[in-house]
């Protein structure tokens, strides 16, 4: 018994009851109950039951043990336990210190030292079996609070940010593991093939439209030793390109890691890239990418690399790049649906064209340095009036209006000329800007409809100039419109453009639509031409997307798109202008109550889930179908496609 891995458990129980010396049992019991009931020979082949006897006549074979075997045999066994416990502790930590996921197994500590302390206030001995662990596990320590120091950078004057001189102190172990251990291919979630294919769809269509988030053309292996969560962004956005079974799994997984990386203290701008990647393309989880995006770049001070940049350093250069990345990504999911931008105008957006001077640039800078431009003029419409639509505009506003609209006319004068066809993507740098021109004067334009039904709102000093930005904001929703109508090359790029241009479109739809049916007298608006132009449109969209993923956001643009021509067909369109009008026409946010205005028109029109319901422009909610897609949210409920 001394040499048994299970002596310390029965020593320490012996222990416990106050004399090290184990019992004298003078007989060990070997026959079963039933056996020593009869009075019988108990005949037990290797010494285990059952007994021949009781198997013959199918009886429940046992064999009684005296108090002290069942008291050892119950240690022994607790031991094992304990011991099969640590192993799984010890396991679980390295899981969760892979996926930056300690909240777990620190809650459970916890509770277990608030266990511990219970057991030595109400005990009187030592816990026999209890056997003291090693130490913290990594995961504990994952996020435990920072100690920190004060440093001196002797290449940096008085004028240093303050908090520049206080550093943290990082002791974490295993800082340096390697993370793409815990990659979705890793894990089994898709194979190299299929990775490898998505990853070629990114590389030499997707990553163009975006101007090469990632930069330089990588393989597998490089993507796999970046970032899990860079894998995860792209497999996931080339799945949904490709219309794969494998997206619904891939993006799962994306969730998950962004998720477990929140609180990390290791995120890299690999990290930011994939966090980007997320935002352009997965409509469901776009905000909420874009502010991980923003807050790891601004914790690794990418805003601040302009300057080294300036003088030639080309990692500073792809710092900068990847900064100006996230300030278009941030304004496109921001300034649009009437939130403030979280990324400003600083020191790096104002040296945009110094940026594209410097020795490393390339041609994808200068489309990357057109579309900084453009959302500058759009954060600066967007400081100026903000988002209270229900205030008409005044006299006072038509000039800025005006100068807003020349300074686009200028940007997209003076890139249409220094843009070229790109030998991914065709004519789309110089056609994107057109897009984007048109998006941005549509939402200077729609301004004007601010206040509409108020008192106030058009009133004699000012209604010839409203009419005027009205005017034109129908010609720039037309010729969104007609692009995609006309333009074979545009859509054939309408299955890999971000969500943005989706978010557009069905805005340009609506927006038509509303003008024609109810403001068509107002605005002389031609409205067999508008409908005629949404009809085309529909069925251009339907040809389109009948070989896209289910999940892609423009398949429900179009079913949407379909939904409301159809609800718009009715013969009576005509009537006062709605009470709520002002609310529902000058709606630079694209909110909900857009389609409130006449609810015999709108009532039913669902648009399904082209209206996301993490988008400010569905507020309320009422023409959103019971199950509207929420993979964020409701992913293990969804049904089969």
């Amino acid at each position: 018994m001394e040499g048994s891995p299970s002596a310390p458990a029965i020593m320490a129980l012996r222990e416990q009851f106050g004399d090290r010396k184990p019992p004298d049992i003078t007989r060990k019991i070997t026959a079963c109950v039933a056996c020593r009931k009869q009075k019988i020979k108990c005949n037990m082949r290797d010494g285990q039951p059952p007994c021949v006897r009781c198997k013959k006549r199918g009886l429940s074979c046992t064999v009684n043990r005296s108090l002290q075997m069942i008291l050892e045999s119950d240690a022994t066994w607790k031991e094992v336990m304990e011991r099969k416990i640590r192993v799984l502790e010890a396991a679980l930590g390295k899981v969760t210190n892979h996926l930056s996921m300690p909240d777990i197994l620190e809650e459970a500590m916890d509770e277990d030292e608030d266990l511990i302390v219970a057991e030595a206030h109400t005990s009187n001995g030592p816990t026999p079996t209890r056997i003291a662990q090693a130490g913290p596990s990594p995961a504990a320590e994952k996020h435990t609070p920072h100690n920190y120091d004060l440093v001196m950078d002797p290449d940096s004057g008085p004028a240093a940010i303050p908090g520049s001189v206080i550093s943290p102190i990082v002791t974490i172990p295993g800082l340096e593991q390697n993370r793409a251990e815990q990659d979705i291919i890793t894990r089994g979630i898709i194979g190299e093939t299929q990775a490898q294919s998505y990853l070629d769809i990114y590389q030499n269509r997707l990553d163009h439209f975006c101007y090469r988030i990632i930069g330089d053309r990588k393989s597998l292996s490089e993507v796999r030793g970046d970032s899990p969560l860079l894998l995860a962004a792209i497999c996931t956005v080339g799945a949904l390109h490709l219309a794969t079974p494998d997206f619904e799994k891939c993006y799962q997984e994306f969730v998950a890691i962004a998720a477990a990386q929140t609180f990390s203290r290791r995120n890299t701008v690999d990290d930011i890239r994939a966090l980007c990647i997320g935002a352009f393309w997965l409509s469901g989880i776009s905000w909420t990418c874009v502010g991980a995006a923003v807050r790891i770049s601004t914790e690794l001070h990418l805003h601040r690399s302009i300057f080294k940049a300036l003088e030639g350093e080309r990692s500073h250069y792809l710092r900068t790049r990847l900064y100006y990345i996230v300030f278009i990504c941030d304004h496109h999911f921001s300034v649009a649906y009437g939130r403030p931008p979280m990324t400003r105008q600083d020191d790096s957006i104002r040296a945009i064209l110094q940026f594209i001077e410097t020795e490393h640039a390339v041609e994808d800078d200068l489309r990357l340095a057109s579309q900084v431009q453009f959302w500058s003029v759009a954060s600066d419409i967007y400081q100026m009036f903000g988002v209270d639509v229900e205030r008409p505009l005044e006299l006072s506003a038509i000039d800025p209006v005006r100068r807003f609209s020349i300074s686009l006319d200028r940007i997209r004068a003076d890139w249409t000329q220094r843009l070229h066809s790109n030998r991914y993507v065709g004519n789309y740098p110089t056609k994107g800007v057109t897009m984007h021109y048109h998006f941005a004067r549509l939402y200077l334009f729609s301004m004007a409809f601010r206040g509409i039904g108020k008192p106030g709102f058009r009133s004699p000093n000012v209604a010839l100039e409203i009419d005027e930005l009205a005017s034109q904001a129908l010609l720039s929703a037309t010729a969104i419109l007609g692009t995609v109508r006309d333009d074979e090359e545009m859509q054939d790029h309408l299955n890999g453009l971000p969500t943005y241009f989706d978010v557009m479109i069905a805005f340009a739809v609506v927006f038509v639509l509303k003008v024609s049916t109810k403001y068509a007298t107002s605005l002389r608006v031609d409205t067999t031409e508008i409908r005629g132009l949404v009809a085309d449109l529909v069925m251009v969209l339907r040809r389109i997307t009948s070989n896209m993923h289910p999940r892609h956001l423009l398949v429900s643009v179009a079913r949407g798109a379909e939904n409301l021509l159809e609800k718009t067909s009715t013969p009576d369109q005509s009537g006062p202008v709605p009470a709520n009008a002002h609310v529902t026409m000058s709606q630079p946010t694209f909110d909900q109550s857009l389609f409130d205005m006449d609810q015999s028109l709108w009532k039913g029109a669902t648009m399904d889930n082209f209206f996301m319901g993490e988008l400010d422009f569905l507020s309320n909610g009422q023409l959103l179908l019971q199950n509207t897609y929420q993979p964020d949210l409701h992913y293990s409920n969804m049904g089969p496609m």
